[in-house]
């Protein structure tokens, strides 16, 4: 009990949260890195696994080619990065590391989704002249939508857990906290950067799942 009474002192004194290089601005490090990279995956990813599964070509292809992503460790792509030009780009770096590791998981289940749409649904869409606009908007998306936010919060979590790795370039996050506490031999820091980055993690998932029941359009309510 005494690293985790340690840890949670460290979490509950006020100035370890403020002033420069303090948790709160770590914090909101770790967020901008995390949102920025999420935002570019899914301007990526999802405009072509939607298109791609609506006509049903070259989805394979592409959710192999995207797994790529998955196969290199992230932190080996960031060493990379630091070896080009791009290591004086700020956070660039590791925002486009975590790009490739956020992209698989929203390609591969938003493709998923867009083919396991019911054909006789999109069949008698068809039937009743919609066009391939109509089609997509008002048939496959909705469908497809669970399985695209199942892949929203993977890649969500997965970018937010990662993205500690910014601090073992030198950059900001809720990974300086971890870094300095090993620096220092603070057991209680490290544990306290830990939690941060797992609650963190936590409350997006939580966040998106709110955002989901909020936002599917499968939901209606029934008369009474």
């Amino acid at each position: 009990m005494g690293v985790i009474g340690d840890a949670w002192t460290w979490l509950t004194t006020g100035t370890n949260w403020s002033g420069d290089g303090g948790a709160a601005q770590r914090l909101g490090e770790h967020l901008y890195v995390s949102g920025a990279a999420l935002a570019v995956a899914c301007a990526i990813a999802l405009p072509i696994a939607l298109w791609l599964g609506h006509i049903g070509k070259g989805g394979a292809l592409a959710v192999n080619i995207s797994n790529v992503g998955r196969a290199v460790p992230v932190f080996a792509v960031l060493a990379l990065f630091m070896l080009t030009p791009l290591r004086n780009s700020g956070y660039w770096p590791t925002v486009i590391a975590l790009v490739l590791f956020a992209v698989p998981p929203l390609l591969t289940n938003a493709y998923v989704g867009m083919r396991e749409v019911d054909r006789s649904v999109v069949e008698a869409a068809r039937g009743m002249g919609m066009s391939g606009a109509q089609l997509f908007v008002r048939v496959e998306l909705p469908l497809a939508y669970p399985l695209i936010m199942t892949g929203l919060r993977s890649a969500a979590v997965q970018v937010v857990a990662t993205a500690s790795i910014a601090a073992m370039v030198g950059l900001g996050g809720l990974g300086r906290i971890i870094t300095a506490g090993f620096n220092t031999y603070d057991t209680a820091q490290v544990f306290a950067g830990a939690v941060l980055v797992a609650a963190l993690a936590l409350l997006v998932e939580g966040a998106l799942v709110a955002l989901d029941r909020a936002l599917s359009p499968l939901r209606r309510r029934r008369p009474a």
